[in-house]
């Protein structure tokens, strides 16, 4: 098992995309990325999403619901990528099926008539799937299967979304290496309002509007056991300060 511990700046990705291989010419169209410092999620985040200058697979519309006339006005690559790389850079990449994301990443930097490199000369790259794989053998270990078996609710995931995967695969990856879910600062509830680079707006697709659903008085029980197994592991908890 992996024992490395994660006490420097964390950056959890996803990506959408047209298709499913970079070498056949699908683009990105969408990278959502979370920051995560000493196991805290700080409330920074990088959020775009991309025009392909080329169609969409309709099998990858079907999973992102993303099409090409949303993505019409939208920013090329490399007119986003200084922003991305400046987010990045020198943080631990924490990605699910890591070799998916980062083909498709240099693929693009690969396309830039300049010296970009490859994301192993900004970040280092952590890979949450292989970690499940070894953690979990014989398992089912995609970011759903994760949830269920790590009690996160994902209810809300009817489509992939870079942001919002990005934002789930924090909170897997925070109890899957040990211990404390995600958490905002507590200086950012305070004082620091949120790094946002996006041209995203949630309203659009015809999603429909997120439900506001209040806890049972069964999923606070719940709840206070979960609150009850942590204290056991890391002593007590900030949720009962």
């Amino acid at each position: 098992m992996d024992k490395r511990t994660f006490t420097n700046r964390i950056v959890v990705l996803d990506t959408e995309t047209t298709g499913l291989n970079p070498l056949e010419g699908h683009r990105i169209i969408e990278i959502g990325c979370v920051e995560v410092v000493k196991r805290r999620l700080t409330g920074k985040r990088f959020h775009v999403y991309i025009n392909p200058d080329r169609v969409i697979d309709e099998g990858a519309i079907a999973v992102h619901g993303i099409t090409n006339q949303f993505l019409d006005d939208k920013p090329y690559f490399a007119q986003i990528v200084d922003d991305f790389i400046a987010f990045i850079k020198d943080a631990e990449l924490v990605i699910h099926n890591a070799p998916f994301d980062v083909g498709f990443i240099n693929k693009e930097l690969s396309r830039l008539n300049n010296k970009t490199g490859t994301v192993k000369d900004y970040s280092e790259v952590f890979d949450t799937l292989a970690f499940a794989r070894k953690k979990h053998p014989g398992q089912r270990n995609s970011l759903d299967a994760l949830c269920k078996r790590y009690g996160i609710d994902n209810s809300h995931r009817d489509l992939h979304g870079a942001l919002l995967d990005a934002e789930i695969l924090a909170d897997v990856f925070l109890l899957m290496t040990g211990g404390q879910s995600s958490l905002l600062d507590e200086a950012q509830s305070n004082t620091v309002q949120p790094t946002i680079h996006t041209n995203a707006k949630y309203e659009f697709i015809g999603r429909p509007r997120l439900k506001i659903i209040s806890c049972t008085d069964e999923e606070l029980s719940h709840h206070q056991l979960r609150l009850e197994a942590i204290e056991k592991t890391i002593g007590t908890s900030i949720w009962n300060q």
